[in-house]
């Protein structure tokens, strides 16, 4: 057993930049030389070791590693008793039962002798027994949109994202099985749970910082109560008065995603040099 916390990242594609890039905001420094399978960070008792996504959340749970980064759709195929310390914000799917468009399956108690496949069987089977259904799952690896006009199944279990390859394929969604993102999940029995602890601190102060932006205004006096509503803050705005006592300065954050609408009503309120800067990382 390693001496230091462990912690397991993809070793390649989108989420393997995603997790490199997370952990490095969050001050944990290291680099990857050539295709070594472990990375040391700078200054701190932790190796970074490259896995398989799909083989994080098993290794996870054995103690190869103490915290994990992969899918959540993964941690819940593989059935493995882990913490989820952390939802991550990005890498939203939905795992899904799809069928042809023009068959007869209108429900879940319609699949009833049917053929399913799938790369994520032990899911289904869960979804299944729930329904009471009986249903032979075929257990395969890689893209399933195909199986139906193969004739290998007559439905499927799949991530779906935004259904265009659902459409191509002429299928449709029957059911919905669960949402799931990228979590950081962490070993229960690791021996490093104050280290855990502050990683994952690090690591929400930057997934929160991303999803919110400090945006900054000058506002009428006699419209700054409007404009407090508008944007409240965290706690409150911070509120300051300009050497024109006819105006305000106000700071506050706000939702990313609320932006642009914010703005817009700021502006009709009369507020001017309205200004929006990201946020890198934080502490609420």
């Amino acid at each position: 057993m390693s001496e230091n916390l462990r912690i397991g990242i993809p070793s390649k594609g989108r989420l393997a930049d995603l997790s490199k890039q997370l952990l490095q905001e969050g001050g944990l420094c290291f680099r990857r030389q050539d295709r070594s399978l472990f990375a040391r960070v700078k200054d701190m008792p932790i190796d970074v070791t490259f896995l398989r996504t799909d083989d994080i959340p098993v290794l996870c749970s054995e103690g190869a590693i103490d915290l994990g980064i992969t899918g959540g759709d993964l941690v819940a195929e593989s059935g493995a008793e882990l913490d989820t310390r952390l939802c991550l914000g990005v890498g939203n799917c939905r795992l899904a039962v799809c069928v042809p468009d023009s068959g007869d399956v209108r429900k879940p108690a319609d699949l009833d002798g049917c053929r399913i496949a799938t790369s994520f069987p032990r899911v289904t089977r869960e979804y299944l027994a729930k329904h009471k259904t009986t249903a032979h799952t075929v257990d395969l690896t890689g893209s399933v949109e195909v199986m139906i006009a193969l004739g290998v199944a007559d439905a499927i279990v799949d991530l779906v994202e935004t259904g265009s390859t659902l459409a191509a394929n002429h299928l449709r969604i029957l059911d919905e099985i669960g949402c799931y993102e990228t979590v950081l999940v962490q070993n229960p029995n690791t021996p490093h749970t104050a280290l855990a602890d502050r990683i994952v601190r690090r690591v929400e102060g930057v997934v929160i910082a991303r999803t919110y932006s400090l945006l900054e205004y000058n506002v009428p006096s006699e419209k700054l109560a409007e404009a407090e509503k508008i944007t409240p803050g965290f706690n409150s705005p911070t509120v300051n008065r300009l050497e024109d006592d006819a105006w305000h300065s106000v700071r506050a954050m706000v939702k990313r995603g609320e932006i642009i609408d914010i703005m817009e009503r700021l502006e009709e309120l009369g507020a001017t040099a309205i200004l929006e800067t990201a946020i890198a990382n934080c502490r609420l």
